[in-house]
């Protein structure tokens, strides 16, 4: 049951936060503290335990070592231990809520969502432990060789997640590493450092070995000093291009294959056949109110066919109105802050270059004040007349900024979407099923949703192209990203 915002102003205690070594919880790191600060107050509310190059080195050794006896665990029994997490994590909802809440000010309801999910993905990867299979290549009657493959994990895999999302972020990437038999070693963002420390806690309960799981907060310098472990065979990141590029140099002297799920500009083409409530409350929402626009796949670009540009910016700015922003345990709130100080500055310069650069200011574009003025609060934003050169059109806000750009013909709308560097989601909105599909096969991106298909769905893989990552979280391709395929031949 998720919890109200009631409940949650009852307690509004921020957990101890812990290194997870092996079978240690360590108060203390060798990299000091971080004070973590409540987003939605400007207030520090918690110090935190960094891990350094120490702690990051002895985790990546126990994960090792744990590897061989993880590796060779029945396939049942990794099915078994990966459904009990789930259930735990499913059973400590309303704190995970609690605590995603305090993590970042996600209003509590956001945060529910992404648990549901969390919890579905912790399920799915835990019933492919059992059915990892190979292929017979050739027998002795066709050419004398009996040949066939064997999938087999890697080993110890650095885990790097970013902030916006912590525990979707864990459910995209451990279950998956452990279904195959891989360890890891985490380093969630410093950030957003208590719904990991739950997560881990929730590990052990569930009978998962020591040391086949170990989550350590820590800053830039951990996560670089898990990339470049030896022992650390893959890297699975989520967060932006410049530290992925990074993790790419990083990578290159030993060809140490990586996982990057990266930002996106995507393109929500609207076709004046579609139908406009549902569309144009889909755009709005998750554009300038879903995780206050923190997210990398949400619709920030939206294109409009000219023949129903007006009406549609009408919609978009009343729908616009009603995104209450505030306090995320306000019961009233919509919509909460953004995540620090350096984001907030960041998003607000952003909108002032738009402001100059011409793009028409439809609503919004300022920080909020009031009793909100502590906090890290923007306004719901909305430009209209955005050139797709622009900055606003080509870069990622990651902040709850919307840009609407006029487009005439369905190529002209194909040729706006793919004009950025980026490629991780689309979106199309039409009735013409003939269009859906032309249009999805073109778009330049990793995933195309038609029509108000869910983000994040466990059985479809999702990862970009471009600047947007590369590799695939979710379905079949999410779990063979933890697998090399090995030939075996006999004469």
């Amino acid at each position: 049951m998720t919890p109200t915002t009631q409940d949650l102003a009852t307690d509004l205690e921020r957990p101890a936060v812990h290194l997870h070594v092996g079978s240690e919880k360590r108060a203390g790191g060798s990299a000091g503290t971080h004070d973590h600060i409540d987003p939605s107050t400007g207030q520090v509310d918690r110090t935190i335990p960094l891990a350094g190059a120490t702690e990051v080195d002895e985790a990546v050794q126990i994960a090792h070592t744990a590897f061989s006896q993880w590796r060779t665990t029945a396939p049942a029994e990794r099915r078994r231990l990966l459904h009990i997490l789930a259930d735990l994590m499913e059973q400590n909802t309303e704190e995970f809520v609690r605590r995603g809440t305090f993590d970042n000010g996600s209003t509590p309801a956001t945060v529910a969502g992404l648990i549901e999910k969390s919890v579905e993905w912790t399920r799915y990867y835990a019933g492919w432990a059992d059915k990892i299979s190979s292929e017979v290549t050739s027998t002795f009657g066709n050419d004398g060789e009996f040949s066939y493959t064997v999938d087999q994990p890697y080993g110890v895999i650095g885990v790097i997640i970013t902030w916006n999302g912590p525990l979707i972020s864990l459910a995209m990437k451990i279950p998956a590493a452990l279904a195959a038999g891989n360890t890891v070693v985490v380093k969630p963002s410093e950030l957003t450092p208590f719904t990991g420390e739950l997560f881990a806690e929730l590990v052990a309960a569930a009978g998962i070995p020591p040391g086949v799981v170990n989550i350590l907060p820590g800053n830039a310098d951990a996560g670089a000093a898990l990339v470049a472990h030896p022992l650390v065979k893959k890297i699975t990141f989520t967060g932006g291009p410049d530290t992925a590029r990074r993790i790419l140099h990083s990578c290159a002297d030993e060809m140490k294959p990586v996982v990057l799920e990266l930002g996106g500009k995507s393109a929500n083409i609207i076709f004046d056949d579609a139908d406009l409530d549902a569309a144009c409350t889909q755009g709005t929402m998750m554009s300038i109110a879903a995780l206050s626009g923190q997210g990398c796949a949400l619709p920030t670009r939206m294109l409009v066919q000219d023949t129903i540009y007006d009406e549609v910016i009408a919609r978009v700015t009343t729908l616009a109105g009603y995104i209450k922003v505030g306090h995320p345990l306000d019961p009233t709130t919509v919509s909460g802050p953004v995540v620090n100080q350096a984001a907030l500055d960041r998003i607000l310069g952003m909108i002032d270059r738009a402001k100059a650069s011409g793009a028409r200011l439809i609503t919004g574009g300022s920080r909020i004040g009031g009793e909100l003025a502590d906090g890290y609060y923007i306004e719901p934003t909305i430009f209209a007349d955005v050139d797709p050169a622009s900055e606003l059109a080509q870069t990622e806000v990651f902040g709850p900024v919307l840009a609407i750009t006029k487009f005439s013909t369905e190529e002209e709308a194909i040729d706006i979407a793919n004009s950025t560097r980026y490629g991780l989601s689309g979106y199309i909105q039409t009735n013409d099923l003939r269009r859906a599909h032309r249009v999805a096969e073109k778009l330049e991106t990793g995933e195309v949703l038609v029509n108000g298909a869910v983000n994040l769905g466990v059985t479809r893989p999702f990862g970009g192209i471009g600047i947007s990552g590369t590799g695939k979280e979710g379905g079949r391709l999410g779990l063979q990203e933890f697998l090399q395929t090995k030939s075996i031949g006999i004469a």
